[in-house]
C-alpha cells in the first residue's frame, strides 16, 4: 500500500510523522506523495482539511485516515499512543483488512463572476460575508425565489461540517451519512421591515440554492480553512457534490460518540 502524511507542523505531530515513516518501512508500506492509496492526517481537523484540499482531485481513488493531536479531532480515529497499532493494521493485506470505508458528502460551490465560473469543493463549509457594509442577497431554492437576506452573511455546511461553524451559529448537527447541505444565517436582520426565515434550512441531495448578492459589492468568502475575496460576483450556486470523501475505518467509532466526546465530554448521570 502507498501512503503519504500531512502533519500539523508542531513538535508532537512532526515526531509522530517521523516515527510512522520508520514503522511503515518495517511493515513494507511505500511512501508516495504523488499517488498515495491512503493519506494520513496527523494533527487536528484543520490538518485533515489541508489534506483534503491537497488531494481533492484524487478522491475517486484514495482514502483518508486521521491521528488526533489537536483538541477535538472529529475526523480522527486514532490517538498518538496508538500509532504502532495503526501502522500494523494499515499494513495488513487487503484480504485481512477488518476495516471498511465510509463516504461523507461534500459541498459543490459554483462562483459565477463577470469573468466566468469557478467550481470548488468544500469538506466542512462555505461562507459568504459582506466587507464594508451589511450583506444583502436574494436566495433562490430550486430556481424559486425564497427570500431577501440582510445581515452579516450566510454559512453553507456539509453534514460533517455541521459540528463546526454551523453549530456555533445555531445550526443542527447532522449525521454525515445523510447527503444534504445546511444553510444557516449569520446575524440576520429581522424586523417589521426586513424578514428572513430565521431558521437553518436543510436541503437534500439534488436540490440547490442560488445566492444573488447586491451587484458591485466586495464580498469575503471562506472555503473550509481558505479565504478569498471577490468584487465581481454575480451569483453562487451551492449543492451536494457528486464527489464524496472516503475515510478508511479500521475500527468502529460511531459519529454520535464523536459528538458526545467533543461537546459533552462526560458520562451521563443516572436520574
Amino acid at each position: 500500500m502507498k501512503y503519504f502524511i500531512i502533519n500539523r507542523g508542531d513538535e508532537v505531530s512532526q515526531a509522530l510523522h517521523e516515527r510512522f515513516i520508520r514503522l511503515a518501512d518495517q511493515y513494507g508500506l511505500t511512501l508516495d506523495e504523488e499517488q498515495p492509496d491512503t493519506v494520513l492526517s496527523i494533527g487536528g481537523d484543520g490538518t485533515m482539511l489541508q489534506a483534503f484540499h491537497r488531494y481533492k482531485d484524487q478522491l475517486d481513488r484514495l482514502s483518508f485516515v486521521g491521528l488526533h493531536t489537536g483538541r477535538l479531532g472529529f475526523f480522527a480515529d486514532w490517538k498518538p499512543e496508538e500509532l504502532d497499532t495503526m501502522a500494523r493494521v494499515m499494513a495488513r493485506p487487503p484480504e485481512e483488512h477488518p476495516h471498511s470505508f465510509v463516504e461523507y458528502p461534500l459541498l459543490s460551490i459554483e462562483l459565477h463572476t463577470a469573468d466566468g465560473m469557478e467550481s470548488r469543493l468544500a469538506l466542512n463549509e462555505f461562507t459568504i460575508k459582506g466587507i464594508e457594509e451589511t450583506m444583502v442577497a436574494r436566495l433562490d431554492v430550486n430556481d424559486v425565489i425564497f427570500e431577501t437576506f440582510r445581515g452579516d452573511g450566510i454559512c453553507i455546511s456539509s453534514p460533517s461540517g455541521s459540528t463546526a461553524y454551523n453549530k456555533s451559529l445555531g445550526g443542527a448537527v447532522i449525521h454525515p451519512s445523510i447527503p444534504c447541505l445546511q444553510i444557516t444565517e449569520i446575524a440576520s436582520i429581522n424586523n417589521r421591515v426586513f424578514r428572513t426565515v430565521g431558521s437553518p434550512l436543510v436541503l437534500p441531495k439534488h436540490h440547490h440554492c442560488d445566492i444573488y448578492p447586491q451587484a458591485g459589492k466586495r464580498m469575503s468568502f471562506s472555503l473550509d480553512h481558505l479565504g478569498f475575496q471577490r468584487d465581481n460576483l454575480v451569483s453562487i450556486r451551492t449543492s451536494v457534490a457528486k464527489e464524496t470523501i472516503r475515510f478508511a475505518r479500521y475500527r468502529p467509532y460511531p459519529f454520535w460518540s464523536r459528538v458526545q466526546r467533543a461537546f459533552i465530554g462526560q458520562e451521563p448521570t443516572e436520574f
